[in-house]
């Protein structure tokens, strides 16, 4: 049985694992055709809470803006066909589109929030999953709250952004990655979904 993963990291940690057909920047993510049930982790800087500095290095052309926003939407529509998980920070005004935690869409969809660091994220990484095809009290369990506090190798904490006092801000790569024991539980909530199809 194999599961799919659009728009992650060439280094991404789902390529270690047996399930993943897994889809980074040197795969198109669009031109998957499958039915079976897929997380998608398109990219959020033009959603997120600071998505108006985005792009403002004059780098990317309004057409390429305009693309990459697009993949949101493009998840949300193909989950819904196949059923999945969208994985997006929790302040992502993709969530301005879709139901409110604790209720569910004419699709089947319903909204979880996440820390990140719940399941070994370097830093508290709040994140809201859109998930289709199961129902929420047959979502495999998640970890408890992590309580300790984790110091990075300067004897300080980390943040997304290192706007947190007394944190050291994370790298791109800490930013962007999904925690194996993350993986774990998508991968097992893709396998209820593909069993209920």
């Amino acid at each position: 049985m194999q599961l799919t993963a659009l728009f992650c990291r060439r280094d991404s940690d789902y390529k270690l694992r047996q399930h993943w057909d897994v889809y980074d920047a040197d795969r198109d993510a669009l031109t998957y055709d499958g039915d079976g049930p897929i997380v998608c982790h398109p990219p959020c800087r033009f959603w997120g809470r600071l998505s108006h500095m985005a792009g403002r290095s004059g780098k990317m052309t309004a057409k390429q803006i305009a693309k990459e926003k697009s993949l949101a939407p493009w998840s949300v529509d193909r989950i819904r066909r196949v059923g999945g998980i969208l994985e997006h920070p929790s302040g992502s005004k993709i969530f301005d589109y879709l139901p409110e935690i604790g209720e569910t869409d004419f699709y089947g969809g319903f909204v979880i929030e996440i820390d990140q660091y719940d399941f070994g994220h370097v830093a508290h990484k709040k994140t809201k999953l859109y998930i289709v095809g199961v129902s929420p009290e047959d979502l495999p369990p998640l970890p408890p709250k992590d309580q300790t506090v984790h110091y990075c190798e300067k004897g300080k904490r980390r943040s997304i952004c290192g706007n947190v006092e007394g944190t050291t801000r994370c790298t791109q790569k800490q930013r962007e990655y999904t925690p194996s024991s993350l993986i774990e539980w998508i991968e097992k909530t893709l396998f209820i979904i593909k069993e209920k199809k």
